[in-house]
């Protein structure tokens, strides 16, 4: 569940509401903590929503002008028109599938949890941004481990930290103009079944100071940043059981690491 301040005191209520709030169930007290971190979630979501869509809507808007341009050939380029609608479907369902995930989490009192296999997930999300990989000439690698065992998550909140994460990368490697431009990415087993993500970069870096408080919500480094992304990555990891923390790579970059808790054997056990 995410960490929230505390909600401080409630308005005064009266009637069935009061006895409500007096009650000792343990399960209702639960269930009140539940919506509070949603809550303070969703404060956080809704500032998100623009970070997390423009890059398929540019996407959209990049493709549909070239259309165009493949129609109003002489000799139309129906190929390329066709592929071109392809990727605007594609980047269409992904805006979709984010908004759809985010506003989730008003709605409903537990994560829909299913089992992932975060190998693939890596795999789909660098489907998304290789676009904006080559086109910023970064060498991307990945070493996903055979070994990790699905995970119980949401996957399009678990996409969502992963887009965040390789996007952060991308921004900072693309201000690197006399280093080589290095992405990589990693899973691997960690204790008790659990999975190790690591996003890696060789971009600008973080200093020592800024990695303490890069989670923290309204805190960037950008000029032109909301502060909201890595908040937003750190809550839903942390909704999952999980931990994510970032520290500076030697010689120059940025390492981002997060650790998932494993999901279920057949019997249903951990």
């Amino acid at each position: 569940m995410v960490n929230t301040p505390h909600p401080g005191p409630e308005p005064h209520d009266t009637g069935t509401a009061s006895a409500r709030g007096a009650s000792s169930n343990p399960a209702d007290a639960q269930a009140a903590r539940e919506r509070v971190a949603r809550l303070a979630m969703l404060g956080e979501l809704t500032a998100s929503i623009a970070h997390e869509v423009s890059q398929p809507l540019a996407a959209i808007a990049t493709q549909a002008n070239a259309c165009l341009r493949w129609l109003g050939r002489d000799e139309p380029d129906l190929r390329e028109t066709r592929e071109g609608l392809l990727r605007i479907e594609r980047a269409a369902m992904r805006a979709v599938d984010v908004i759809r995930g985010l506003v989730a989490l008003a709605k409903k009192s537990r994560l829909q949890l299913t089992e992932i296999d975060m190998n693939k997930t890596v795999e789909g999300v660098l489907t998304l941004a290789r676009s904006e990989i080559r086109r910023h000439d970064i060498r991307l690698g990945s070493n996903l481990s055979a070994e990790i065992r699905p995970v119980h998550g949401d996957w399009v909140q678990l996409q969502q930290v992963l887009l965040n994460l390789i996007m952060n990368s991308i921004e900072s490697l693309r201000a690197t103009l006399d280093l080589p431009k290095v992405l990589s990415i990693s899973s691997e087993p960690h204790e008790a079944g659990g999975v190790l993500v690591t996003v890696e970069d060789t971009g600008a870096g973080l200093e020592p100071a800024v990695g303490e408080r890069i989670f923290d919500p309204l805190f960037t480094t950008k000029p032109d940043g909301m502060g909201m992304g890595l908040a937003i990555c750190r809550s839903i990891i942390d909704a999952h059981g999980g931990r994510i923390w970032a520290e500076p790579r030697i010689p120059h970059g940025a390492v981002f690491r997060f650790i998932l808790p494993p999901g279920l054997e057949p019997d249903g056990k951990p």
